[in-house]
């Protein structure tokens, strides 16, 4: 490729090489989300996760991945797309293969979180590449071809997740990462040009370990209340405390440093900063049917993983069609709200379907009737909100305008999951005490967890209520009751509290999307007050400026 005082001029050949790494890549980071969601339950059960913990295995993903966007974003500005995402496809290989060694739920979380922090890099790096490649008018005809990619990753990981989990070993789930992210690291290295905007700044360490101070402890405090600690608690607390006092001094430091990792300015522009708090709403609520209809799937209908992936295969195919449509829609009509407003509608109605009709008689079809709608409206949101953030801002901040814009959504994401996981968890953890575990006789608690006291054995079953296996409950009946008729009134009990526990489980799942409704109404309500986001030529580059 070479510079023009206009700007890059990048080959054909090159421009085709960039988009499929760039591509091969966001499909393994979102493959990882999705092809997981399907081998959760397994997990739980497996590795004996606490209900409190259930929400980690995808919350100590996003943490990182948060955390760590603005950082990626800065980084590719100043050294280069293409460096930045190798470094991210290397740490996200890596990890992968760890977490499919994982013996332990602190090990796998631990994990999880190494692979988000090298999924930053890809979603730092995905859309600003974009913006480095296409004019503004013709960004979202190619954002919907990434949201297809995504879309289709969704709906092979589901399935491709249900059958490695059925017929080989949830571990599998993590390994087969390796493959697609090798392919991706080979497109990247030979065919993607640096992609770099020399500004001759440097990286800001000293605002970066304060933007990790600001969002790790208050994501983590947000995740540990009120199930493992009481929100007044000192633990609580205290990490309010330090994420506030350094959000103080990282909003102090960035307004006075000319290399700031989240540049402050961008949020003076009122669309960029709506466009912004909309974003931020939305990804409250996208990861919550994601994350918590395959455990509804397998937990109350009693489906298999491989039908709880199929299951959410039809929202996946919505989600394609959405994004695909609206990005064609938009480069068409030149304007992003005739579509996004419409969708959030829609959207927000599947919400409130979802969350009256969900029950543990529902039929798998019914299921997957309401996701395909809620897909379908979900899926606009993804490419057209992170463009709108994009438009708004100058070439030479593109990097800083897109992990900014993907930073935003996934504190959403990151904050909404740890707040549907705590509403949800709670629910499940209240009921299931209250209703489920005092019907169980001690001796067989006891039984269930044989290296434990009785008192230990109760206060363990409470714990894992959501992972509690009601067929080791019935083995254990087996073996101390051996009198006929006792044995068939003591399984019949057992029928009944697990009749009970689906029911108790679907109940806090629909808590989940009464909660996301509101939200939802929320990121409508700043999408109304948007300023229409010019989709004209892109503004002509400083002369200044050089692209290598």
């Amino acid at each position: 490729m070479t510079t023009t005082e206009q700007g890059p001029v990048i080959s054909p050949a090159e421009r085709k090489g960039a988009l499929v790494g760039v591509l091969l890549a966001l499909f393994m980071a979102a493959l990882d989300q999705t092809i997981v969601s399907t081998a959760t339950p397994m997990i739980i059960k497996d590795l004996a996760f606490p209900t409190n913990w259930i929400t980690w295995l995808t919350t100590s993903y996003l943490v990182t991945s948060t955390a760590l966007l603005p950082i990626w974003g800065k980084l590719s500005d100043l050294y280069g797309r293409r460096p930045m995402l190798m470094w991210g496809l290397g740490i996200f290989v890596v990890a992968s293969v760890l977490c499919g060694l994982s013996q332990t739920p602190l090990q796998l979380v631990i994990f999880r979180a190494m692979q988000g922090a090298g999924s930053a890099a890809i979603f730092a790096n995905a859309f600003a590449v974009v913006g480095d490649l296409f004019e503004p008018r013709d960004r979202p005809k190619y954002q919907g071809l990434f949201g297809a990619m995504f879309g289709l990753s969704s709906v092979i990981g589901p399935w491709i997740g249900g059958l490695l989990t059925d017929y080989i070993s949830w571990h599998w789930v993590f390994l087969v990462n390796v493959p697609v992210g090798g392919v991706a690291m080979w497109f990247i290295y030979k065919r993607m040009p640096l992609l770099r905007h020399t500004t001759g700044q440097q990286i800001d360490f000293y605002g970066a370990a304060l933007l990790l101070l600001s969002v790790v402890p208050l994501l983590i405090a947000l995740s540990l209340a009120p199930v493992s600690y009481a929100w007044n608690s000192l633990e609580i607390l205290s990490m309010f405390a330090l994420s506030f006092l350094a959000t103080f001094v990282f909003i102090r430091h960035e307004l006075k440093h000319d290399g700031a990792i989240l540049d402050l300015d961008l949020f003076k522009d009122r669309a960029f900063s709506l466009t912004a708090l909309a974003s931020f709403s939305l990804g409250a609520v996208f990861l919550g049917s994601i994350v918590f209809i395959p455990l509804y799937m397998v937990n109350v209908l009693g489906v298999s993983a491989t039908s709880s992936g199929a299951t959410l295969t039809p929202l996946t195919l919505g989600l394609v069609f959405g994004n695909v449509v609206s990005g064609q829609l938009v480069s068409r009509i030149g304007s992003y709200k005739p579509v996004l407003i419409p969708s959030l509608v829609v959207l927000m109605l599947s919400y409130l379907w979802l969350a009256l009709t969900l029950d543990a008689d529902q039929t798998q079809l019914n299921v997957i009737i309401k996701l395909v709608v809620l897909g379908m409206a979900l899926g606009p949101t993804i490419p057209l909100y992170t463009q709108m953030m994009i438009n708004t801002a100058p070439r030479k901040k593109m990097g800083v305008a897109s992990s900014s814009a993907t930073f935003v959504r996934q504190m959403g994401s990151s904050m909404g999951l740890a707040f549907l996981g705590t509403v949800f968890s709670a629910h499940l953890a209240m009921g299931f005490a209250t209703q489920i575990e005092p019907q169980i006789p001690a001796q067989f608690k006891v039984a269930l967890t044989s290296d434990m006291s009785a008192e230990e054995a109760q206060s363990h079953t409470k714990s894992q209520a959501a992972s509690f296996d009601f067929d080791q409950l019935r083995r254990s009946i087996q073996e101390q009751v051996t009198e006929p008729t006792a044995q068939a009134q003591a399984m019949a009990k057992v029928d009944t509290l697990q009749r009970s526990f689906r029911v108790l489980w679907a109940d806090a799942t629909r808590q989940i999307f009464w909660f996301g409704f509101f939200i939802i109404v929320i990121g409508l309500l700043f999408t109304v007050f948007i300023p229409e986001v010019p989709m004209g030529p892109a503004q002509k580059k400083p002369a200044k400026e050089k692209v290598a």
